[in-house]
């Protein structure tokens, strides 16, 4: 149920158990600051699982981003729904020492992609801070464009809009 997603340098795959010790370290750090943390080891673990359940309830969720030429795990892309969420939501996180290298926007792009193509998704969004300025700079670089309507659950949030290349050419 859950895809396996390759790129030219990446391989996208699904969450596993030990994938949650360099999440904990990531989602309880001060790096978690533009996503809603930190949080402690307990809210990392929900974090990790709600991950995994959104596949099992909405046909999406997250995967671990794996470099293809050494295996080694760098972060995670993922679409996250549910009530905390307003609209489908593309977002990505890269451990520490492998920002600036476009691995965000390589596998944002593939699981952008896949959602279009396999899920029949008209349109994600990426809930970005005001201050996450690689993220903006990511989600522009996805083609995303900012969208100031768009509801949010944090009001300060930026919202930028991935729009499916059918329903940007036809808007009818």
């Amino acid at each position: 149920m859950i895809p396996t997603l390759t790129t030219k340098r990446l391989i996208l795959r699904p969450p596993v158990f030990a994938d949650f010790p360099a999440m904990e370290k990531l989602l309880t750090s001060e790096r978690a600051k533009y996503m809603g943390g930190p949080y402690d080891s307990f809210a990392a673990w929900g974090l990790f699982c709600h991950d995994v359940a959104c596949w099992h309830l909405f046909g999406h969720g997250a995967l671990m981003i794996d470099l293809r030429l050494t295996g080694e795990c760098v972060g995670q892309v993922g679409i996250n729904h549910g009530p905390l969420f307003p609209e489908k939501e593309l977002g990505w996180l890269l451990f520490e020492g492998h920002e600036g290298h476009g691995y965000a926007v390589e596998a944002a792009g593939a699981l952008r992609d896949w959602a279009f193509a396999e899920r029949g998704l008209p349109t994600l969004v990426s809930y970005i801070g005001p201050a996450n300025m690689a993220s903006i700079a990511a989600a522009e670089r996805l083609g995303a464009v900012r969208d100031a309507d768009a509801p949010r659950q944090d009001p300060e949030d930026l919202v930028y809009r991935h729009t499916h290349p059918v329903q940007a050419s036809n808007p009818d």
